[in-house]
């Protein structure tokens, strides 16, 4: 009867066991890559590929949501029952005389142990669920800095091009300039402006190399970081191709409102709201350890000790325990450790409403900035309209003679300088489309 309880519960064990071999585990969000297609540059998107393919922080990233995966398995081998199984050796020697035992001095011996603890609280579900809700979190956490990633490549990318279009405007000063200068010293030399003006000449001369020479600086900085999101070395920064910011524009409108609800769909809230629904169950984990605990016990062994043949009931025997265990004085642990978790829930509780507010500040914000942004950069058309007609006068009085073309110059870096305003007015438009993609967890 025992033998055949024993060998009851090992089938049952088996069944369970194949029953929850397989475990159903959430996908990675892949973030909204289609925001960047939208700005209509063929090698912003390219980039956006090789930083999702390269960057060892995003790699990184991978391999820690893949341990969290994993504690889902290694929580869920609690609910399970233990198998193990052991060979030993076995020798016996027993006193002189007829003790009318009939056991081979020299035997093997195969136990099977198993022990299951049933989950009538369901405790051990808790704990594998709440392992599941910390690995959703870092699910979330990933595709936040997917999106970070993303965000940074792209602001990086258009930085570049503004910094190209710096560059050229800048040259075509310093070329303006030196020609001034030359002309300038042909009136030293005849005696039209004394040494202080012509002095003047040369510090302002000097001064726009400096700009320029911070312009070359900044951009080799900016394209050594780029490279470094890319997962490129900064050795390779000479070959990083881009486009003109002249053509580079965001193809589609941007909202000019934004539903609020969707604030609930950014990574860094859905991260801290699994984070409270995992400490939510550990309190209920914490409470579930102030009952008893059942466990069974059962143990199958076969030997070659007696005289039946192995693998036979004449040469097995077995046993089943079940067992009722309670804690009586644990020092105060339990009651520490529900007060413990109970702490966690409230801390995560108002990190969830800090961030929620802090989600509408950023959407917010991004919004109002792109409002004043396109403003700006409307005032700077203007301006730079309204230049380019000054500077079509000059030529045309230069041509009449009455202007020097020490003064058309001087237009021509006036436009260059109302140009390079525009220019910058432009990138950061957007580099801010970017922000409130950012903002709305890529939900743009």
């Amino acid at each position: 009867m025992l033998k055949n309880s024993c060998m009851k519960f090992f089938s049952i064990l088996f069944f369970i066991i194949l029953q929850f071999l397989n475990y159903v585990y959430s996908s990675p969000i892949i973030p909204n890559l289609e925001f960047f297609n939208n700005f209509n540059d063929e090698y912003l998107t390219q980039y956006i590929s090789r930083a999702l393919e390269n960057n060892h922080e995003l790699k990184k990233t991978n391999h820690i949501v893949e341990q969290y995966r994993l504690e889902i398995k290694n929580s869920f081998s609690q609910e399970l029952p233990k198998l193990s199984v052991g060979a030993n050796y076995l020798g016996t020697h027993f006193p002189n005389g007829d003790m009318n035992i009939f056991l081979d001095k020299n035997s093997f011996v195969l136990p099977f142990q198993a022990s299951y603890e049933p989950d009538f609280l369901l405790k051990n579900r808790d704990k594998t669920k709440s392992t599941k809700k910390l690995y959703l979190a870092e699910l979330a956490k990933q595709q936040n800095i997917y999106i970070s990633l993303l965000s940074d490549v792209a602001s990086s990318y258009i930085n570049i091009l503004l910094y190209d279009d710096l560059i050229n405007k800048q040259l075509d000063i310093l070329k303006n300039n030196d020609k001034n200068l030359i002309k300038n010293e042909k009136k030293f030399n005849l005696g039209v402006i004394d040494s202080t003006n012509l002095n003047d000449i040369k510090k302002e001369n000097t001064n726009q190399k400096t700009i320029y020479d911070n312009l070359i600086k900044n951009r080799n900085t900016i394209i050594n970081n780029f490279c470094l999101l890319i997962g490129d070395s900064a050795d390779n920064s000479s070959d990083i191709k881009r486009g003109k910011l002249e053509k580079f524009e965001y193809v589609k409108k941007i909202p000019e409102n934004i539903d609020s609800n969707i604030i609930y769909s950014r990574p860094d809230l859905i991260e801290i709201e699994n984070k409270l629904k995992s400490a939510k169950i550990d309190i209920t984990v914490a409470k579930k350890d102030f009952f008893p605990s059942f466990k069974l016990n059962g143990f199958l062994a076969f030997d070659t000790a007696g005289s039946g043949n192995f693998f036979s009931w004449e040469s097995s025997f077995a046993f089943l325990i079940a067992g009722l265990t309670q804690d009586i004085f644990t020092g105060g642990k339990k009651i520490a450790n529900l007060k413990i978790k109970k702490a966690r829930f409230q801390e995560l509780f108002e990190m969830y409403k800090q961030a929620d507010l802090n989600a509408i500040k950023e959407i917010n914000n991004a919004l109002n900035i792109i409002k004043y942004d396109k403003l700006t950069e409307n005032n700077a058309k203007k301006e730079v309209y309204l230049e380019e007609k000054n500077y079509n006068n000059s030529n045309k009085k230069l041509k009449r003679g009455v202007i020097s073309e020490i003064e058309l110059l001087e237009s021509k870096n006036s436009l260059n300088q109302k140009q390079q305003i525009l220019s910058g007015a432009k990138a950061s438009r957007l580099i801010n489309y970017i922000t409130l993609y950012k903002a709305l967890g890529g939900q743009l």
